[in-house]
């Protein structure tokens, strides 16, 4: 069962219509947490989000667009180097978070900063070193525009971009990004099986890695310390930042694992480069410190050949229709 964003019956506001759109929950999937009746999707205002999303005029210096970091090609994150880049060939302290399934997150960044996917935007586009912008002047340039001032009229019926407008739209495009069609999710459909590598792998994986990296999500949404040795240079405390609470020291959000076969490099900092170097983290490099995770205690024992089913089962993970998907690229 492919996913799928399905137009309804369209209704007619005023001097413009909206084709309003049905956000389909995938087979085994929770309810969303994301409240659609607040934002309610439709045809128009995704569209604007769509091009929002790839327009750099979101930035101080027109250069950077959210694209820059969260390409759809990369499952919706940067592959070309570890930390994020900005205006100015600024370099971020963090790696781009891969962008999927976020009607389910609750919180959003490496540390939990945001605690809705409306406002997540702001953070980006005002950050000093990633967009380096405001809201006021992405709203002036928008205004400026021709393009913008009709796309606005078509998604809401009058042609004056504002805040809440610009951020809602954002926010529409990303709930759209939902990834549930991987060769995992056609076999618990019963539409494909697993060979015996996958099979293997998929043992070893709720053995030792479903309870942070849950089912169907591939995440359980928490913040964990998984045993990384601090980075000097980069001093990130992770969740303390937010919370100011030691027991959050080197905490991060537990990234999904879904399409990771395309979302490298790994960790908040970028660290990875290939899944082989993640599992003998896990098996043989762990750090200890106070705040790490209790079942990464004694690390994860699997053995060379365990790290080659579980990379076979990994890539299961894999769904080439989200990645490859037109509907997600630039908006010609």
């Amino acid at each position: 069962m492919k996913i799928k964003l399905f137009i309804l019956v369209a209704f007619t506001l005023t001097a413009f219509t909206l084709k309003k759109v049905l956000f389909e929950i995938p087979q085994n999937f929770p309810q969303p947490y994301y409240d659609f009746s607040q934002n309610e999707l439709n045809e128009a205002t995704i569209f604007l989000g769509r091009n929002l999303f790839y327009e750099p005029m979101l930035s101080k210096n027109n250069s950077v667009s959210c694209e820059s970091c969260h390409s759809p090609f990369s499952a919706f994150t940067h592959i070309d180097h570890p930390l994020s880049h900005g205006i100015y060939d600024s370099i971020g302290k963090r790696n781009a978070p891969a962008l999927m399934n976020l009607a389910w997150q609750r919180t959003f960044m490496w540390d939990g900063a945001i605690h809705n996917i409306e406002v997540q935007s702001l953070a980006p586009i005002s950050h000093l070193k990633e967009m380096g912008s405001s809201i006021q002047e992405v709203l002036g340039k928008l205004t400026a525009s021709a393009k913008y001032r009709s796309l606005f009229y078509q998604a809401y019926g009058d042609s004056f971009p504002t805040g809440e407008k610009t951020l809602k739209a954002l926010s529409q495009f990303m709930l759209t990004l939902v990834s549930a069609n991987s060769k995992y999710d056609k076999v618990k459909r019963g539409e494909l099986e697993f060979s015996e590598f996958e099979r293997k792998g998929y043992a070893l994986f709720q053995k030792h890695c479903n309870m942070c990296h849950t089912e169907p999500l591939f995440t359980n949404l928490q913040f964990v310390n998984n045993g990384l040795k601090p980075d000097s240079r980069l001093k990130d405390w992770g969740r303390m930042g937010i919370s100011q609470k030691s027991s959050d020291s080197l905490k991060f959000k537990v990234p999904t694992l879904r399409n990771i076969e395309f979302s490298y490099p790994y960790m908040h900092d970028g660290r990875f480069m290939k899944i082989s170097e993640v599992l003998t983290h896990y098996s043989m490099g762990i750090h200890h410190s106070e705040t790490l995770a209790l079942e990464l205690k004694s690390g994860i024992p699997i053995s060379d050949n365990d790290k080659v089913d579980l990379t076979h089962f990994l890539l299961a993970l894999s769904d080439k229709e989200f990645v490859f998907n037109p509907q997600f690229r630039y908006p010609k």
